[in-house]
């Protein structure tokens, strides 16, 4: 059987209901340990505003922090909706990260607010948003890379750190501008499944090389729940049912305990849109696992796989780690 690609981490530090933020925190840390013990290459955070039951707001902050309690696995952000922030002020941010932590730190850039419009407001970033991503992500570059004569508007830190550059995305748009510069690229199969693969293929099918990157790099993030069983798998992911649930009704969206059956909790329409969103979802033990993995990676080409995992207690997420870890074959 052919060696799986890369396995890597998507992190939203995720608050369990009744926890604190304190609490939801040191359990990503603890969690960002044991992935790099078991060998996972990337552990990144996402960046979200004003929800309720995610604490991941001050990405750079938390990358930071995770880097520091870590001594080998790569830390980024997937990602850093630039639309929200000015170019300098990520260059710096990521470059001081770059200088903390050499040859560890990725910089995910996504162009959507990561929230919803009054909050993207309250943001306060001038411009164009979304509409002028690609300038944005043209001018951080620029930022990163060497000092120029007499280059007026200088990133220190962050100059000459030339921290990797991933685009991010959910449609066709960021793999066609992810190929056209150069870049890798990563696709949210995790909450917008739909064009995965037209995504990857238009990447890889039109990826110009770039002083980054040679070759086209493509990672894909996907939703599982690995467990001992795939009785026990089916249980815990009622959590992130649950959660799911609560984002489409525009509800907090705090970590509830999974529940015996989601009957009454949700009508037809919303047990179809769950499922829709989970489209991409991996449940089940290391065998199981191992046969959806065939299956998904018999239809597409990528070079790495970031997994999601929606467990409500701590420990279990963690074991969790350790089943996914058997079905990377050496």
């Amino acid at each position: 059987m052919p060696n799986r690609p890369d396995y890597s981490l998507l992190e939203l530090a995720s608050v369990r209901e009744g926890d604190s933020v304190s609490t939801t925190l040191a359990n990503s840390v603890a969690y960002a340990q044991h992935a790099e013990q078991l060998g996972y290459r990337r552990f990144w955070l996402a960046e979200h505003h004003n929800m309720e039951g995610i604490s991941s707001s001050a990405t750079s902050v938390l990358i930071g922090h995770i880097a520091g309690k870590t001594n080998r696995i790569r830390v980024g952000s997937g990602g850093v909706m630039l639309p929200n922030h000015p170019p300098l002020v990520i260059a710096e941010q990521f470059g001081t990260l770059e200088s903390l932590y050499p040859g560890r730190i990725d910089l995910g850039l996504g162009r959507a607010p990561g929230t919803d419009p009054i909050t993207a407001r309250a943001l306060r970033r001038e411009g164009l948003g979304a509409e002028q991503f690609p300038e944005d992500v043209a001018r951080l570059q620029q930022l990163l890379g060497p000092l120029q004569p007499d280059q007026p508007v200088k990133a220190i830190p962050g100059a000459g750190t030339r921290v990797p550059v991933w685009l991010l995305g959910s449609s066709l748009y960021s793999a066609q501008l992810a190929a056209m510069r150069g870049l890798p690229y990563a696709f949210a199969g995790h909450f917008a499944p739909r064009l995965y693969r037209e995504a990857l293929r238009v990447y890889r099918d039109n990826f110009q090389p770039s002083e980054q990157l040679s070759s086209p790099y493509a990672m894909l993030a996907v939703p599982a729940i690995p467990a001992d069983s795939m009785d026990e798998a089916k249980l815990l992911a009622t959590t992130s049912y649950q959660r799911i649930l609560a984002l489409f009704r525009g509800q907090p969206l705090w970590m509830r305990p999974p529940v015996e059956s989601m009957e009454g909790l949700w009508n037809a329409g919303e047990k179809a849109s769950v499922q829709d969103f989970l489209t991409l979802q991996l449940l089940g033990n290391a065998d199981d696992l191992n046969r959806q993995l065939d299956e998904l990676l018999g239809t597409i080409e990528v070079d790495e796989l970031m997994f999601t995992i929606d467990i409500y207690d701590p420990a279990k997420r963690r074991h969790a780690l350790d089943v996914l870890a058997q079905t990377q074959r050496s």
